[in-house]
This record gives C-alpha cells, structure tokens and sequence, in this order.
C-alpha cells in the first residue's frame, strides 16, 4: 500500500488535504501532509523552490516507501519539479490545478501587484507576500522541461495524472502537458474551479482512490525512498 504525501497550493496549508487524508487512511493508506515555507507552520519563513523541494524530501524519506505525491497548483508544480529530480523515490503523481507554464509578462505583473498589495497590507495578519515569493522562485522554470524529463524514463513508467477543474483558468497548457508526457492522464472535473479537492470533494477522492488502486495492480516499486 502506497503512502501519500499530499502539497498544499499558495496561501493555503495542509489542513486543506483533511477529508482527503481521511479518504486514503480509510482505504489502509498512511497520508502524510506537507506544510511548505511561507505556509502553516512554517509562516515565519520565506518561500522558496528550493525551500519547498526540501520539505516535500523530508516527506518522502520517511515513507517506508515511495509514495505518491498529490499537489494542488503551488504543490502541484513542486510535486512535479520534485519528481522530475527524484522519479525513483516518488511511485506517481496527481497534479492539480497546475497545468499552465508560469512566464513571461503575466508571471511580472502577478509579482508586482502582489507585492504592492503586500505593502498596503498590515503584516502579520496577511501572507500575499508569500504570492510575489512564489512567483519569484518560479520564474524560469518549466513543468513541461519537467514532463518531458519523466516520460523519457521508459523503464521507470511513472504514473501521472492531471487533474483540472473545467473552470480553472491555469489549465491553459494541458494539451501541451499531454504532449510533453504521452502517457499521463488528464481528467477534467466538471463545474469545478481551480481547487479541485474542495470544490467537488467526493469526485476528487474517487479519482484518487482509483489511482491508488491502479498502482497496487501493479509491481512494487524496486527501489527505497532513498534511492537517487
């Protein structure tokens, strides 16, 4: 039985994964949650890539063995980014809300607004800053470079499958997805927005639940969580 390790999105933390957390432990899974910097318990530090790559590891490695990642938007493209990194200590993927390249002019005018905003607010009580951290840590990284990094490991097929809400507008680049990785799967969640696993609860926990299924009808993994 796969664990979990479930990666919360901006300005949120891991309390959002509590009915899935339920869910997977129900169906005999451990479920481990992620808190990155800048976010729950961690809100006295700053984000940053690498600072999020570390907290999912620390994760992973006290699995008693790969686990599945499940991001949601920030964590989602962590998730990914990690994988990409680490594809034999992570055993699949379900990426959420996170399906657009963050670049170019938008990814500038995101930053900038959410830093002015962070200003207007009083500190302390508010954590836009942490909106211009993320944008800054992911300036010029490509989850599709990611994508297409994982679908050349033909001996490792590691499942990955993107889940959008069909009224989410960071799902502009899947089809792209699909051509960077053949072999993911994309599901679309009617009348859902971009945080999927609380606005269609019980859709996103079967998803999840036949994902987790699909992997135990399969080998176990050959490799510890610390293998590089």
């Amino acid at each position: 039985m796969h664990p979990v390790v479930f990666v919360h999105g901006t300005r949120t933390s891991s309390a959002i994964w509590a009915r899935q957390v339920r869910t997977v432990r129900e169906h005999g899974h451990t479920a481990v949650t992620v808190d990155l910097p800048g976010h729950g318990s961690r809100l006295d530090e700053r984000f940053t890539f690498r600072g999020a790559l570390r907290a999912i590891d620390h994760a992973v490695v006290g699995c008693a063995q790969p686990p599945v990642l499940v991001g949601l938007s920030l964590g989602g493209y962590a998730s990914l980014a990690y994988a990409a990194r680490h594809p034999r200590k992570v055993a699949g993927l379900v990426l959420s809300g996170c399906s657009t390249e963050i670049r170019g002019k938008p990814l500038r005018f995101y930053r900038w607004a959410s830093l002015r905003l962070a200003e207007a607010l009083r500190p302390g009580r508010h954590t836009w800053h942490v909106v211009a951290d993320m944008l800054a840590a992911m300036r010029g990284y490509s989850p599709i470079g990611d994508l297409r990094r994982l679908a050349e490991h033909v001996h490792l097929p590691l499942p990955v499958h993107l889940v959008n809400g069909a009224r989410d507008p960071l799902r502009l680049d899947e089809r792209r997805f699909l051509v960077a990785h053949p072999r993911a799967q994309l599901h679309v969640v009617p009348r859902a927005g971009h945080d999927v696993n609380s606005h269609a609860p019980a859709t996103f926990d079967r998803l999840l639940v036949h994902v987790l299924r699909e992997l135990r009808s399969h080998a176990p993994h050959p490799h510890a969580p610390g293998a590089t």
